[in-house]
């Protein structure tokens, strides 16, 4: 393992993302272990060929989500990974292709589990008439696309179809947790439905409940579709 790190070279990020990103990577890997010093100012300074301006806005950043924490007389110091900030939508980018997709799939199904079932039932209830318009015609592309089946267009609309139902929660506290699903959906929605297997039938279901404004079946359909033997994982 090295604590060396190349030079930032232009692009469209500002620079001290860049910086961040670049570190947070290394943490995220296990590259810096936690618990140890990240080299001096001085020293990542030339390394990645910034200013202190720029360093110290990535640390800061890093700080802010609880990758880093800086101590007078001791240095900056990885913080062990129970503090790390994992609902981060920017963690959760810069975590693509660290981690063994089985292990992020499995993770990140055991999070949908415990919270997108009762944002079905919420969704039931609270969904306004334009919502209810909007998932139904999400629904329906659903329907076209397994149709003539392509992964990218399917990822699209269920990332889609799954994010209009968490706004339609109209539930303040669900609605950051629509947003960080989105981002990890992706990932997981390729690798699930990279044999074409997309469980139309249980988004239908879903779908239906919702639109009849049934909480109960639209909770109990959802826990149903979320089962590991309907994807394609390990079994837990």
């Amino acid at each position: 393992m090295t604590n060396n790190f190349s030079s930032i070279s232009t692009s469209s990020r500002s620079l001290h993302v860049q910086v961040a990103r670049s570190i947070a990577r290394r943490i995220l890997s296990g590259e810096l272990a936690q618990g140890s010093l990240v080299p001096n100012e001085m020293t990542l300074c030339e390394q990645f060929g910034v200013s202190r301006t720029a360093l110290r806005e990535a640390i800061k950043l890093l700080t802010s989500k609880g990758l880093l924490e800086s101590r007078p007389k001791i240095g900056t110091k990885v913080v062990h990974r129970a503090y790390w900030n994992f609902l981060d939508a920017q963690i959760i980018e810069w975590m693509d292709g660290l981690s063994d997709p089985e292990v992020f799939c499995s993770q990140f199904l055991g999070l949908r589990r415990a919270v997108e079932p009762e944002a079905c039932a919420l969704a039931a209830i609270h969904a306004t008439p334009e919502q209810r318009q909007e998932l139904s015609e999400i629904f329906q592309e659903m329907v076209k696309v397994t149709e003539n089946f392509n992964q990218a267009k399917w990822t699209e609309v269920d990332m889609s179809f799954h994010q209009v139902i968490f706004n339609s929660t109209n539930n303040d506290f669900y609605l950051p947790f629509g947003n960080i699903l989105t981002t990890m959906f992706k990932t997981f929605i390729m690798h699930s439905s990279k044999e074409g297997d997309v469980c139309l039938n249980e988004h239908r279901l879903i779908y239906e409940a919702i639109m009849a404004g049934d909480s109960a079946k639209a909770k109990a359909v959802s826990l149903d579709h979320l089962q590991s033997a309907k994807h394609h994982l390990p079994e837990t």
